[in-house]
Protein backbone atom coordinates (compact mmCIF):
# COMPACT_ATOMS: atom_id res chain seq x y z
CA UNK A 1 0.00 0.00 0.00
CA UNK A 2 1.58 3.71 -0.98
CA UNK A 3 -0.16 6.94 -0.33
CA UNK A 4 0.83 8.47 -3.79
CA UNK A 5 3.00 10.87 -2.83
CA UNK A 6 6.18 10.21 -5.18
CA UNK A 7 9.50 10.37 -3.83
CA UNK A 8 11.67 10.41 -6.30
CA UNK A 9 12.22 10.53 -10.29
CA UNK A 10 14.11 7.42 -11.05
CA UNK A 11 15.55 6.18 -14.39
CA UNK A 12 15.44 2.97 -16.29
CA UNK A 13 18.65 1.83 -16.67
CA UNK A 14 17.94 -2.09 -18.41
CA UNK A 15 14.94 -3.74 -19.85
CA UNK A 16 15.49 -7.29 -20.42
CA UNK A 17 12.71 -9.64 -21.81
CA UNK A 18 11.29 -12.53 -19.42
CA UNK A 19 8.98 -14.87 -21.22
CA UNK A 20 6.18 -12.41 -21.95
CA UNK A 21 7.01 -10.44 -19.10
CA UNK A 22 9.93 -8.02 -18.73
CA UNK A 23 12.82 -7.33 -15.97
CA UNK A 24 13.46 -4.01 -15.34
CA UNK A 25 16.07 -2.46 -13.47
CA UNK A 26 15.51 1.45 -12.17
CA UNK A 27 18.22 3.78 -10.37
CA UNK A 28 17.38 4.83 -7.45
CA UNK A 29 19.38 7.50 -4.87
CA UNK A 30 15.98 8.04 -2.45
CA UNK A 31 14.72 4.66 -1.49
CA UNK A 32 17.17 2.29 -1.97
CA UNK A 33 18.54 3.44 1.41
CA UNK A 34 16.04 1.24 3.13
CA UNK A 35 14.57 -1.08 0.99
CA UNK A 36 15.11 -5.09 1.15
CA UNK A 37 14.45 -8.07 -0.84
CA UNK A 38 10.75 -8.44 -1.17
CA UNK A 39 9.80 -5.07 -0.48
CA UNK A 40 7.11 -3.12 -2.82
CA UNK A 41 7.59 -0.15 -4.42
CA UNK A 42 5.18 1.88 -6.67
CA UNK A 43 6.71 2.19 -9.85
CA UNK A 44 4.56 4.77 -12.25
CA UNK A 45 1.80 3.68 -9.77
CA UNK A 46 2.38 0.11 -10.30
CA UNK A 47 3.13 -2.07 -7.07
CA UNK A 48 6.45 -3.95 -7.99
CA UNK A 49 8.32 -6.74 -5.59
CA UNK A 50 12.06 -5.78 -5.27
CA UNK A 51 14.19 -9.00 -6.27
CA UNK A 52 17.55 -7.81 -6.37
CA UNK A 53 19.13 -4.14 -5.57
CA UNK A 54 22.19 -2.69 -4.55
CA UNK A 55 23.31 1.34 -4.03
CA UNK A 56 22.51 2.51 -7.20
CA UNK A 57 19.67 0.83 -8.35
CA UNK A 58 16.93 -1.95 -7.80
CA UNK A 59 15.31 -4.37 -10.00
CA UNK A 60 11.91 -5.63 -10.76
CA UNK A 61 9.89 -8.36 -12.98
CA UNK A 62 6.52 -6.71 -14.66
CA UNK A 63 4.47 -10.03 -15.60
CA UNK A 64 2.30 -10.18 -18.91
CA UNK A 65 -1.03 -9.46 -16.74
CA UNK A 66 0.57 -6.31 -15.92
CA UNK A 67 2.00 -5.21 -19.11
CA UNK A 68 -1.37 -5.74 -20.08
CA UNK A 69 -3.28 -3.49 -17.75
CA UNK A 70 -0.70 -0.56 -17.57
CA UNK A 71 2.09 1.54 -19.16
CA UNK A 72 5.15 -0.27 -18.16
CA UNK A 73 5.61 -2.51 -21.49
CA UNK A 74 6.39 1.03 -22.92
CA UNK A 75 9.19 1.84 -20.97
CA UNK A 76 12.51 2.03 -22.72
CA UNK A 77 15.95 2.66 -21.35
CA UNK A 78 16.42 6.23 -19.93
CA UNK A 79 12.94 7.19 -19.20
CA UNK A 80 12.13 8.02 -16.16
CA UNK A 81 9.60 6.63 -13.49
CA UNK A 82 7.35 7.73 -10.42
CA UNK A 83 8.69 5.82 -7.15
CA UNK A 84 7.71 5.71 -3.73
CA UNK A 85 8.29 3.14 -1.45
CA UNK A 86 5.38 1.37 0.56
CA UNK A 87 4.00 3.08 3.76
CA UNK A 88 4.50 1.85 6.88
CA UNK A 89 3.05 3.08 10.26
CA UNK A 90 5.47 5.63 11.20
CA UNK A 91 5.34 7.27 7.50
CA UNK A 92 2.58 10.42 7.03
CA UNK A 93 -0.21 9.53 5.05
CA UNK A 94 -0.49 13.05 2.93
CA UNK A 95 -2.40 11.77 -0.07
CA UNK A 96 -4.79 8.81 -0.58
CA UNK A 97 -4.81 4.68 -0.05
CA UNK A 98 -2.71 3.48 -3.15
CA UNK A 99 -2.51 0.24 -3.74
CA UNK A 100 -0.68 0.08 -6.72
CA UNK A 101 -3.12 -1.68 -8.48
CA UNK A 102 -4.13 -0.53 -12.15
CA UNK A 103 -7.44 -0.25 -13.25
CA UNK A 104 -6.31 1.00 -16.98
CA UNK A 105 -4.35 3.31 -18.66
CA UNK A 106 -5.68 7.21 -19.97
CA UNK A 107 -4.02 9.31 -22.41
CA UNK A 108 -3.32 13.04 -21.68
CA UNK A 109 -5.53 15.12 -23.80
CA UNK A 110 -4.24 18.10 -22.57
CA UNK A 111 -1.83 20.08 -20.45
CA UNK A 112 -2.84 23.77 -19.57
CA UNK A 113 0.05 25.81 -17.48
CA UNK A 114 -2.45 28.03 -15.45
CA UNK A 115 -0.68 31.42 -13.11
CA UNK A 116 0.30 28.96 -10.29
CA UNK A 117 -0.73 25.41 -11.44
CA UNK A 118 -0.98 22.87 -14.10
CA UNK A 119 -4.14 21.58 -15.35
CA UNK A 120 -3.70 18.58 -16.97
CA UNK A 121 -6.85 16.43 -18.46
CA UNK A 122 -6.75 12.80 -19.11
CA UNK A 123 -8.90 10.86 -21.14
CA UNK A 124 -9.96 7.09 -20.19
CA UNK A 125 -12.68 4.50 -21.08
CA UNK A 126 -16.39 5.63 -19.98
CA UNK A 127 -16.73 2.24 -17.89
CA UNK A 128 -14.69 3.76 -15.37
CA UNK A 129 -16.78 6.99 -14.72
CA UNK A 130 -18.49 5.77 -11.96
CA UNK A 131 -15.39 5.49 -9.59
CA UNK A 132 -15.09 9.01 -10.04
CA UNK A 133 -16.78 12.18 -7.96
CA UNK A 134 -15.80 15.72 -7.91
CA UNK A 135 -13.13 16.39 -5.75
CA UNK A 136 -12.84 12.62 -5.42
CA UNK A 137 -8.82 11.41 -5.19
CA UNK A 138 -7.39 9.29 -8.34
CA UNK A 139 -3.56 8.28 -8.74
CA UNK A 140 -2.12 9.04 -12.03
CA UNK A 141 1.05 7.67 -12.81
CA UNK A 142 0.81 6.74 -9.14
CA UNK A 143 0.55 10.17 -7.83
CA UNK A 144 -2.45 11.18 -5.91
CA UNK A 145 -4.15 14.08 -6.76
CA UNK A 146 -7.66 15.14 -6.77
CA UNK A 147 -10.73 15.37 -9.20
CA UNK A 148 -11.09 18.91 -10.64
CA UNK A 149 -13.54 18.19 -13.39
CA UNK A 150 -14.80 14.88 -14.69
CA UNK A 151 -16.82 13.42 -17.18
CA UNK A 152 -17.60 10.00 -18.94
CA UNK A 153 -15.42 10.78 -20.96
CA UNK A 154 -12.02 12.35 -19.45
CA UNK A 155 -11.09 14.13 -16.29
CA UNK A 156 -8.75 17.04 -15.19
CA UNK A 157 -6.69 17.26 -11.95
CA UNK A 158 -5.25 20.46 -10.73
CA UNK A 159 -1.21 19.83 -10.31
CA UNK A 160 0.59 22.31 -7.81
CA UNK A 161 4.41 23.52 -8.74
CA UNK A 162 5.75 21.04 -5.87
CA UNK A 163 4.55 17.82 -7.40
CA UNK A 164 5.37 19.30 -11.44
CA UNK A 165 8.93 19.64 -10.49
CA UNK A 166 9.28 16.33 -8.57
CA UNK A 167 7.40 13.31 -10.64
CA UNK A 168 7.60 12.69 -14.12
CA UNK A 169 4.67 14.82 -15.04
CA UNK A 170 6.66 18.08 -16.11
CA UNK A 171 8.15 15.47 -18.82
CA UNK A 172 4.36 14.38 -20.05
CA UNK A 173 3.18 15.49 -23.21
CA UNK A 174 -0.18 15.22 -25.10
CA UNK A 175 -0.90 12.21 -26.79
CA UNK A 176 1.28 10.86 -23.35
CA UNK A 177 -0.13 6.90 -21.48
CA UNK A 178 -0.71 7.35 -18.05
CA UNK A 179 -1.69 4.53 -15.37
CA UNK A 180 -4.98 5.10 -13.60
CA UNK A 181 -6.34 3.54 -10.64
CA UNK A 182 -9.40 5.22 -8.86
CA UNK A 183 -10.11 4.82 -5.06
CA UNK A 184 -10.43 2.05 -3.61
CA UNK A 185 -13.25 3.15 -1.52
CA UNK A 186 -15.46 3.65 -4.21
CA UNK A 187 -14.58 0.33 -6.20
CA UNK A 188 -15.69 -1.50 -2.41
CA UNK A 189 -18.81 0.76 -2.61
CA UNK A 190 -20.09 -0.35 -6.03
CA UNK A 191 -19.47 -3.88 -5.70
CA UNK A 192 -21.81 -4.14 -2.75
CA UNK A 193 -24.39 -2.20 -3.98
CA UNK A 194 -24.13 -3.55 -7.79
CA UNK A 195 -21.68 -6.28 -8.15
CA UNK A 196 -22.83 -10.19 -8.62
CA UNK A 197 -23.20 -11.18 -4.99
CA UNK A 198 -25.53 -8.53 -3.93
CA UNK A 199 -25.36 -7.55 -0.58
CA UNK A 200 -28.57 -6.04 1.49
CA UNK A 201 -26.51 -3.30 2.41
CA UNK A 202 -28.21 -0.77 0.31
CA UNK A 203 -28.62 2.80 -0.61
CA UNK A 204 -32.22 3.18 1.75
CA UNK A 205 -30.15 0.89 4.62
CA UNK A 206 -27.49 3.74 4.22
CA UNK A 207 -30.40 6.30 5.01
CA UNK A 208 -31.48 4.90 7.28
CA UNK A 209 -27.88 4.67 9.50
CA UNK A 210 -28.22 8.58 8.71
CA UNK A 211 -25.59 8.19 5.96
Amino acid sequence: MFTGLIEEIGIVKNIKPLGKGREIIISSKVINKELQLGDSVNVNGVCQTVETFDSNSFKVTAVEETLKKTNLGSLKVNDKVNLESSLTMSKKLGGHFVLGHIDTTGTISKIEKLTASWNLTVKYPKEYSKYLIHVGSIAVDGVSLTVAENSDSDFSVAVIPHTWDNTIFHFKKSGDSVNLEFDVLGKYVDNILNGSNKSTFTIERLKDLGY
